[in-house]
């Protein structure tokens, strides 16, 4: 039977060859029974935004698993050389032993600290996984908040109006009564009087991430990821410190105060600091759920090195609107952000869906597949030794 010549030629267009290896679209067989690990392996050939979260898992194992070997088997493109000198006036800081030779940026917004993603992220700075922290005042503050009282689970189609007259403050689904935030300014009235004691009569001069030091080793409290912070010598800094309870904290005790007996806060001294860190990298990795001030502050501080070794974004951000939380990866190395050739990942989600499964399956494994095992190793060899 004859076919239409117009409609066959424009129906029937002859295929070329697929390049040879490129991956085929595969998802998981259930028939193989429920192995999670093979299911989110199977996420690289699922497709979507399934197959960006395997990528996603796979870059943060390359940021795991770097040797320390300096190679460019990870990218495909020469890379510009690293930056190696030491900005003028800056003394060599100390080497801090970490399991993870790569230098990694974890960022995050604050609502990640106000939902459960907190006990993911304490996780990692707990077991010293992370070489820094960024984030906003509110992941700073709801950290501290969550130690003095509790979040609760609400709905997103609360009513606004009824809420503030109970002294209900809305998060999404999430509720913080506001009796928590007067918890908040008792914990921490007189921390800012000593601080400010400090300043005044010992010459201290206290950098955004120095507050957090602080307050960090002062709640004493495991379940903090700020007192893990201060245990493990991770520094987290907030460019925007006084935009949350924390700056409210700052004016009120600021307000009966002379100018000149005021907290008075670096922030120069945190730049210099982010910055040192990443030129002084040999391999950096960025992981940033979320956007706005600290996903620029991150890329901003890889930029000083000609880019990031390995990037995680995970945001529902749209390039659309021109916004740097939006953008893609690919944008930020038309800036030296992310190095030549690297292979970045976006994944577009909501990051309390995915994040869990992502540590799951990297640093998690890593923790209680490698370094557990390393660290019993090593007890055991001491114990012999001092039996002997």
């Amino acid at each position: 039977m004859s076919k239409p010549k117009k409609a066959a030629e424009a129906v029937l267009v002859q295929s070329l060859p697929m390049e040879e290896g490129t991956p085929i679209c595969k998802g998981y067989d259930f028939n193989k029974g429920v192995d999670y690990s093979e299911l989110m392996k199977s996420y690289v050939t699922t497709g979507f935004q399934a197959t960006n979260l395997g990528l996603a898992i796979e870059e943060i194992n390359k940021m795991i698993n770097w040797d320390g070997k300096m190679d460019n088997n990870d990218n495909e493109e020469e890379e510009l050389p690293l930056f190696t000198e030491q900005p003028t006036g800056v003394k060599d800081e100390e080497k801090i032993q970490r399991p993870i030779k790569t230098t990694i940026f974890l960022g995050y917004t604050s609502n990640m600290i106000s939902s459960g993603i907190r006990e993911t992220i304490k996780f990692l700075v707990q077991h010293n996984l992370v070489s820094c922290i960024v984030t906003t005042a509110g992941g700073i503050e709801e950290d501290f908040l969550k130690c003095l009282a509790p979040h609760y689970m609400g709905d997103f189609s609360l009513d606004g109006k009824k809420l503030r007259k109970k002294g209900h403050n809305r998060i999404g689904n999430l509720i913080v009564p506001n009796i928590n935030y007067c918890k908040f300014e008792d914990w921490m009235r007189p921390i800012l009087d000593k601080m400010v004691e400090e300043q005044n009569d010992d010459n201290i001069n206290w950098t955004p991430s120095k507050i957090i030091d602080r307050l960090g080793k002062e709640i004493d409290n495991e379940e903090s990821v700020y007192y893990w912070a201060h245990k493990n010598k991770i520094p987290v800094y907030c460019p925007a410190i006084t935009d949350g309870s924390i700056g409210d904290m700052m004016y009120f005790h600021a307000f009966n105060l002379p100018e000149e007996e005021r907290l008075r806060v670096d922030l120069v001294g945190d730049i210099v600091g982010i910055n040192s860190l990443a030129m002084n990298a040999d391999k950096t990795g960025m992981i940033i759920l979320g956007g706005g001030v600290i996903k620029h502050h991150i890329c901003n501080a890889n930029l000083m090195r000609n880019g990031a070794d390995y990037t995680v974004f995970i945001n529902t951000g749209q390039e659309f609107d021109g916004s740097d939380s939006g953008a893609r990866p690919d944008e930020a190395v038309s800036w030296g952000k992310i190095r030549l050739g690297a292979k970045s990942v976006k994944v577009y989600t909501d990051a309390t869906l995915v994040f869990p499964i992502v540590v799951a399956e990297t640093f998690a494994k890593f923790v209680f597949q490698k370094l557990i095992p390393k660290q019993q190793e090593k007890e055991e060899q001491q114990q012999e030794n001092n039996n002997q």
